[in-house]
């Protein structure tokens, strides 16, 4: 075989980093992927988004153990196929497996006897099994595990690592072989079978889900008692290790936690009422923001800014941000919406400066390190929920 790992949907936030450190560890990797622009980028040595160490890794390995192609004759070519798809979902965020049949579909006609696929990215429980018997179906000797990522974005090429990593496969010699793989990147493999694996990757972003819609939730009812919450939130985590992990409030969003909760419930024949308040929370936090606004100013005659646009704090990755719900709801009950930030660039978008001096009142959307030290003049009305500038958050 030309390859020792393919990785299907290979230049995206999952399988670009995967790529770059196992060609690193010195596997021969291809990224296999249809987004020309993407293909363009990387070809070049440049990262298509922001993670932390990752460009500098990828000129080591370009062209010497990591290839980049749109060519499907690779799959064909490579021993593990690690497939890192999104998570199929339909309109309204329940698991779709045909659509991971279909992509199997077309496929099966690239892969071979002896080949090894690993699935990625995170699935509804049951789905590894599922592509197994489909495998199976096709008389192909095809191994199968699910090796689900764990990464936080912008802490790949640390984390790849230094996180233990899940393998869960069938049989013995699929489960070792798959842990061969990874054992290149960390001495701590963790065996459970596919469906504890797939359920331990939803447990995994459900439980930090839950954890900020606590906060949230502690956050609006302080606020609407027109009380400090981080005067309170500071008094209960300072040196007390019970609340070691309470995090602070804010937007809980991306496109892993809200989707990922979602097939949870499903999963739960939507029996999994915490999961549905959480859900009720934070997608709610900009209508919230919105309410809590309205019975402070009339927001007819203002314009409103949101300073920082993406999902989390630096990184460029803006998928199902709740600042682009804020948005809406504001394009409907203010006079006008302003928004800007530092990795994002879109049409309409202003400077941080500009949107500073034009607004009447600043909602932090996100808080990037770059708006630390920008001074917010004091006639402007913050709404600051991460109290990113320490005004406790109060309107």
């Amino acid at each position: 075989m030309g390859y020792d790992v393919c990785v299907v949907g290979g230049l995206g936030h999952v399988g670009l980093p995967l790529g770059i450190m196992l060609a690193k560890a010195g596997k021969r990797v291809v990224l296999y992927d249809i987004n020309t622009k993407a293909i363009d980028t990387v070809s070049k040595g440049k990262m298509p988004f922001l993670e932390a160490g990752a460009e500098e890794i990828l000129n080591e390995v370009l062209n010497k153990n990591l290839f980049v192609s749109n060519d499907r004759a690779v799959i064909t070519e490579s021993h593990y196929v690690v497939i890192v798809i999104g998570t199929p979902v339909d309109e309204h965020l329940n698991p779709q497996f045909t659509i991971f049949k279909q992509f199997f579909d077309g496929l099966t006609g690239c892969l071979k006897d002896g080949q090894h696929i690993i699935l990625r990215s995170t699935v509804f429980p049951g789905t590894t099994e599922k592509i197994k018997e489909y495998l199976d179906t096709t008389g192909k000797r095809i191994r199968v595990s699910f090796c689900p990522e764990r990464i936080a974005e912008g802490k790949a090429i640390v984390e790849l690592r230094t996180l233990p990593q899940i393998v869960a496969s069938f049989d013995s010699a699929s489960e070792e072989e798959a842990a061969r793989l990874f054992g290149l990147l960390t001495d701590d493999i963790i065996y459970l079978t596919p469906i504890e694996a797939e359920l331990a990757k939803l447990y995994t972003n459900v439980w930090r889900y839950i954890q900020f819609s606590i906060s949230n939730q502690f956050y609006q009812i302080t606020t609407q008692h027109n009380l400090d919450f981080y005067k309170i939130y500071n008094a209960i985590t300072y040196k007390y290790p019970r609340t070691e992990s309470f995090p602070s409030a804010g937007f809980a969003a991306g496109p892993c936690l809200f989707k990922d909760t979602m097939q949870l419930a499903a999963f739960s024949n939507n029996s999994f009422f915490l999961g549905h308040a959480a859900m009720l929370i934070n997608e709610g936090l900009p209508n919230f923001i919105v309410s809590m606004l309205k019975d402070h100013h009339t927001l007819k005659d203002k314009t409103v800014g949101i300073l920082g646009m993406a999902f989390k704090a630096n990184n460029d990755d803006k998928r199902e941000s709740l600042s682009y719900k804020l948005k809406k709801i504001l394009a409907i009950e203010s006079k006008q919406v302003l928004c800007s930030d530092v990795y994002i660039n879109e049409p309409g978008f202003v400077t941080a400066e500009e949107l500073i001096n034009a607004s009447d009142i600043i909602v932090l959307g996100t808080p990037h390190k770059e708006y630390a030290a920008m001074g917010i003049p004091k006639n402007k009305v913050m709404v600051d929920v991460w109290n990113f500038f320490g005004n406790g958050g109060l309107f």
